[in-house]
């Protein structure tokens, strides 16, 4: 799950990536009303109170080991996740109330952090990494 054959430019994906995820999950906590407990109860996710903060947690914790380039593979499946339920709950929604071009504008960020964090799951952090540093 370390080892990586992709090249240094993964750096920008993972740059991409690991930022907004960091800045997302900051913001949830920054934020609460607007992006985190109650828009989770708005848009009718159990327990908003719980999920929020950890959502919040789990963005800022995998989007700082993106950055970093540690353990990526692994940050990135929870990334991914997030990400399926994101698009389900708030994207679903837009296509069936405003069709396909509404949710295709809405979803462009959700679609770009989902086929991101893809990316780095199947192909890992590139040379540029902690994670190419560990394996040696």
């Amino acid at each position: 799950m370390l080892s990586t054959n992709a090249p240094a430019a993964t750096l920008l994906i993972r740059i991409a990536v690991g930022s907004v995820f960091l800045s997302e999950g900051i913001q949830k906590f920054l934020f609460p009303s607007d992006i985190g407990a109650s828009r989770f109860a708005k848009i009718g996710l159990p327990s908003p109170e719980l999920l929020g903060p950890f959502v919040g947690t789990v963005e800022v914790i995998c989007g700082s080991l993106v950055l970093l380039g540690l353990f990526t593979r692994f940050a990135a499946i929870p990334l991914i996740i997030i990400m399926l339920v994101a698009m389900t709950t708030t994207k679903v929604p837009i296509f069936h109330e405003r069709g396909f071009w509404s949710m295709a504008h809405e979803s462009r960020t959700d679609f770009a952090m989902l086929m991101g964090s893809l990316y780095l799951l199947l192909v890992g952090a590139g040379s540029a990494s902690v994670d190419a540093n560990l394996k040696g």
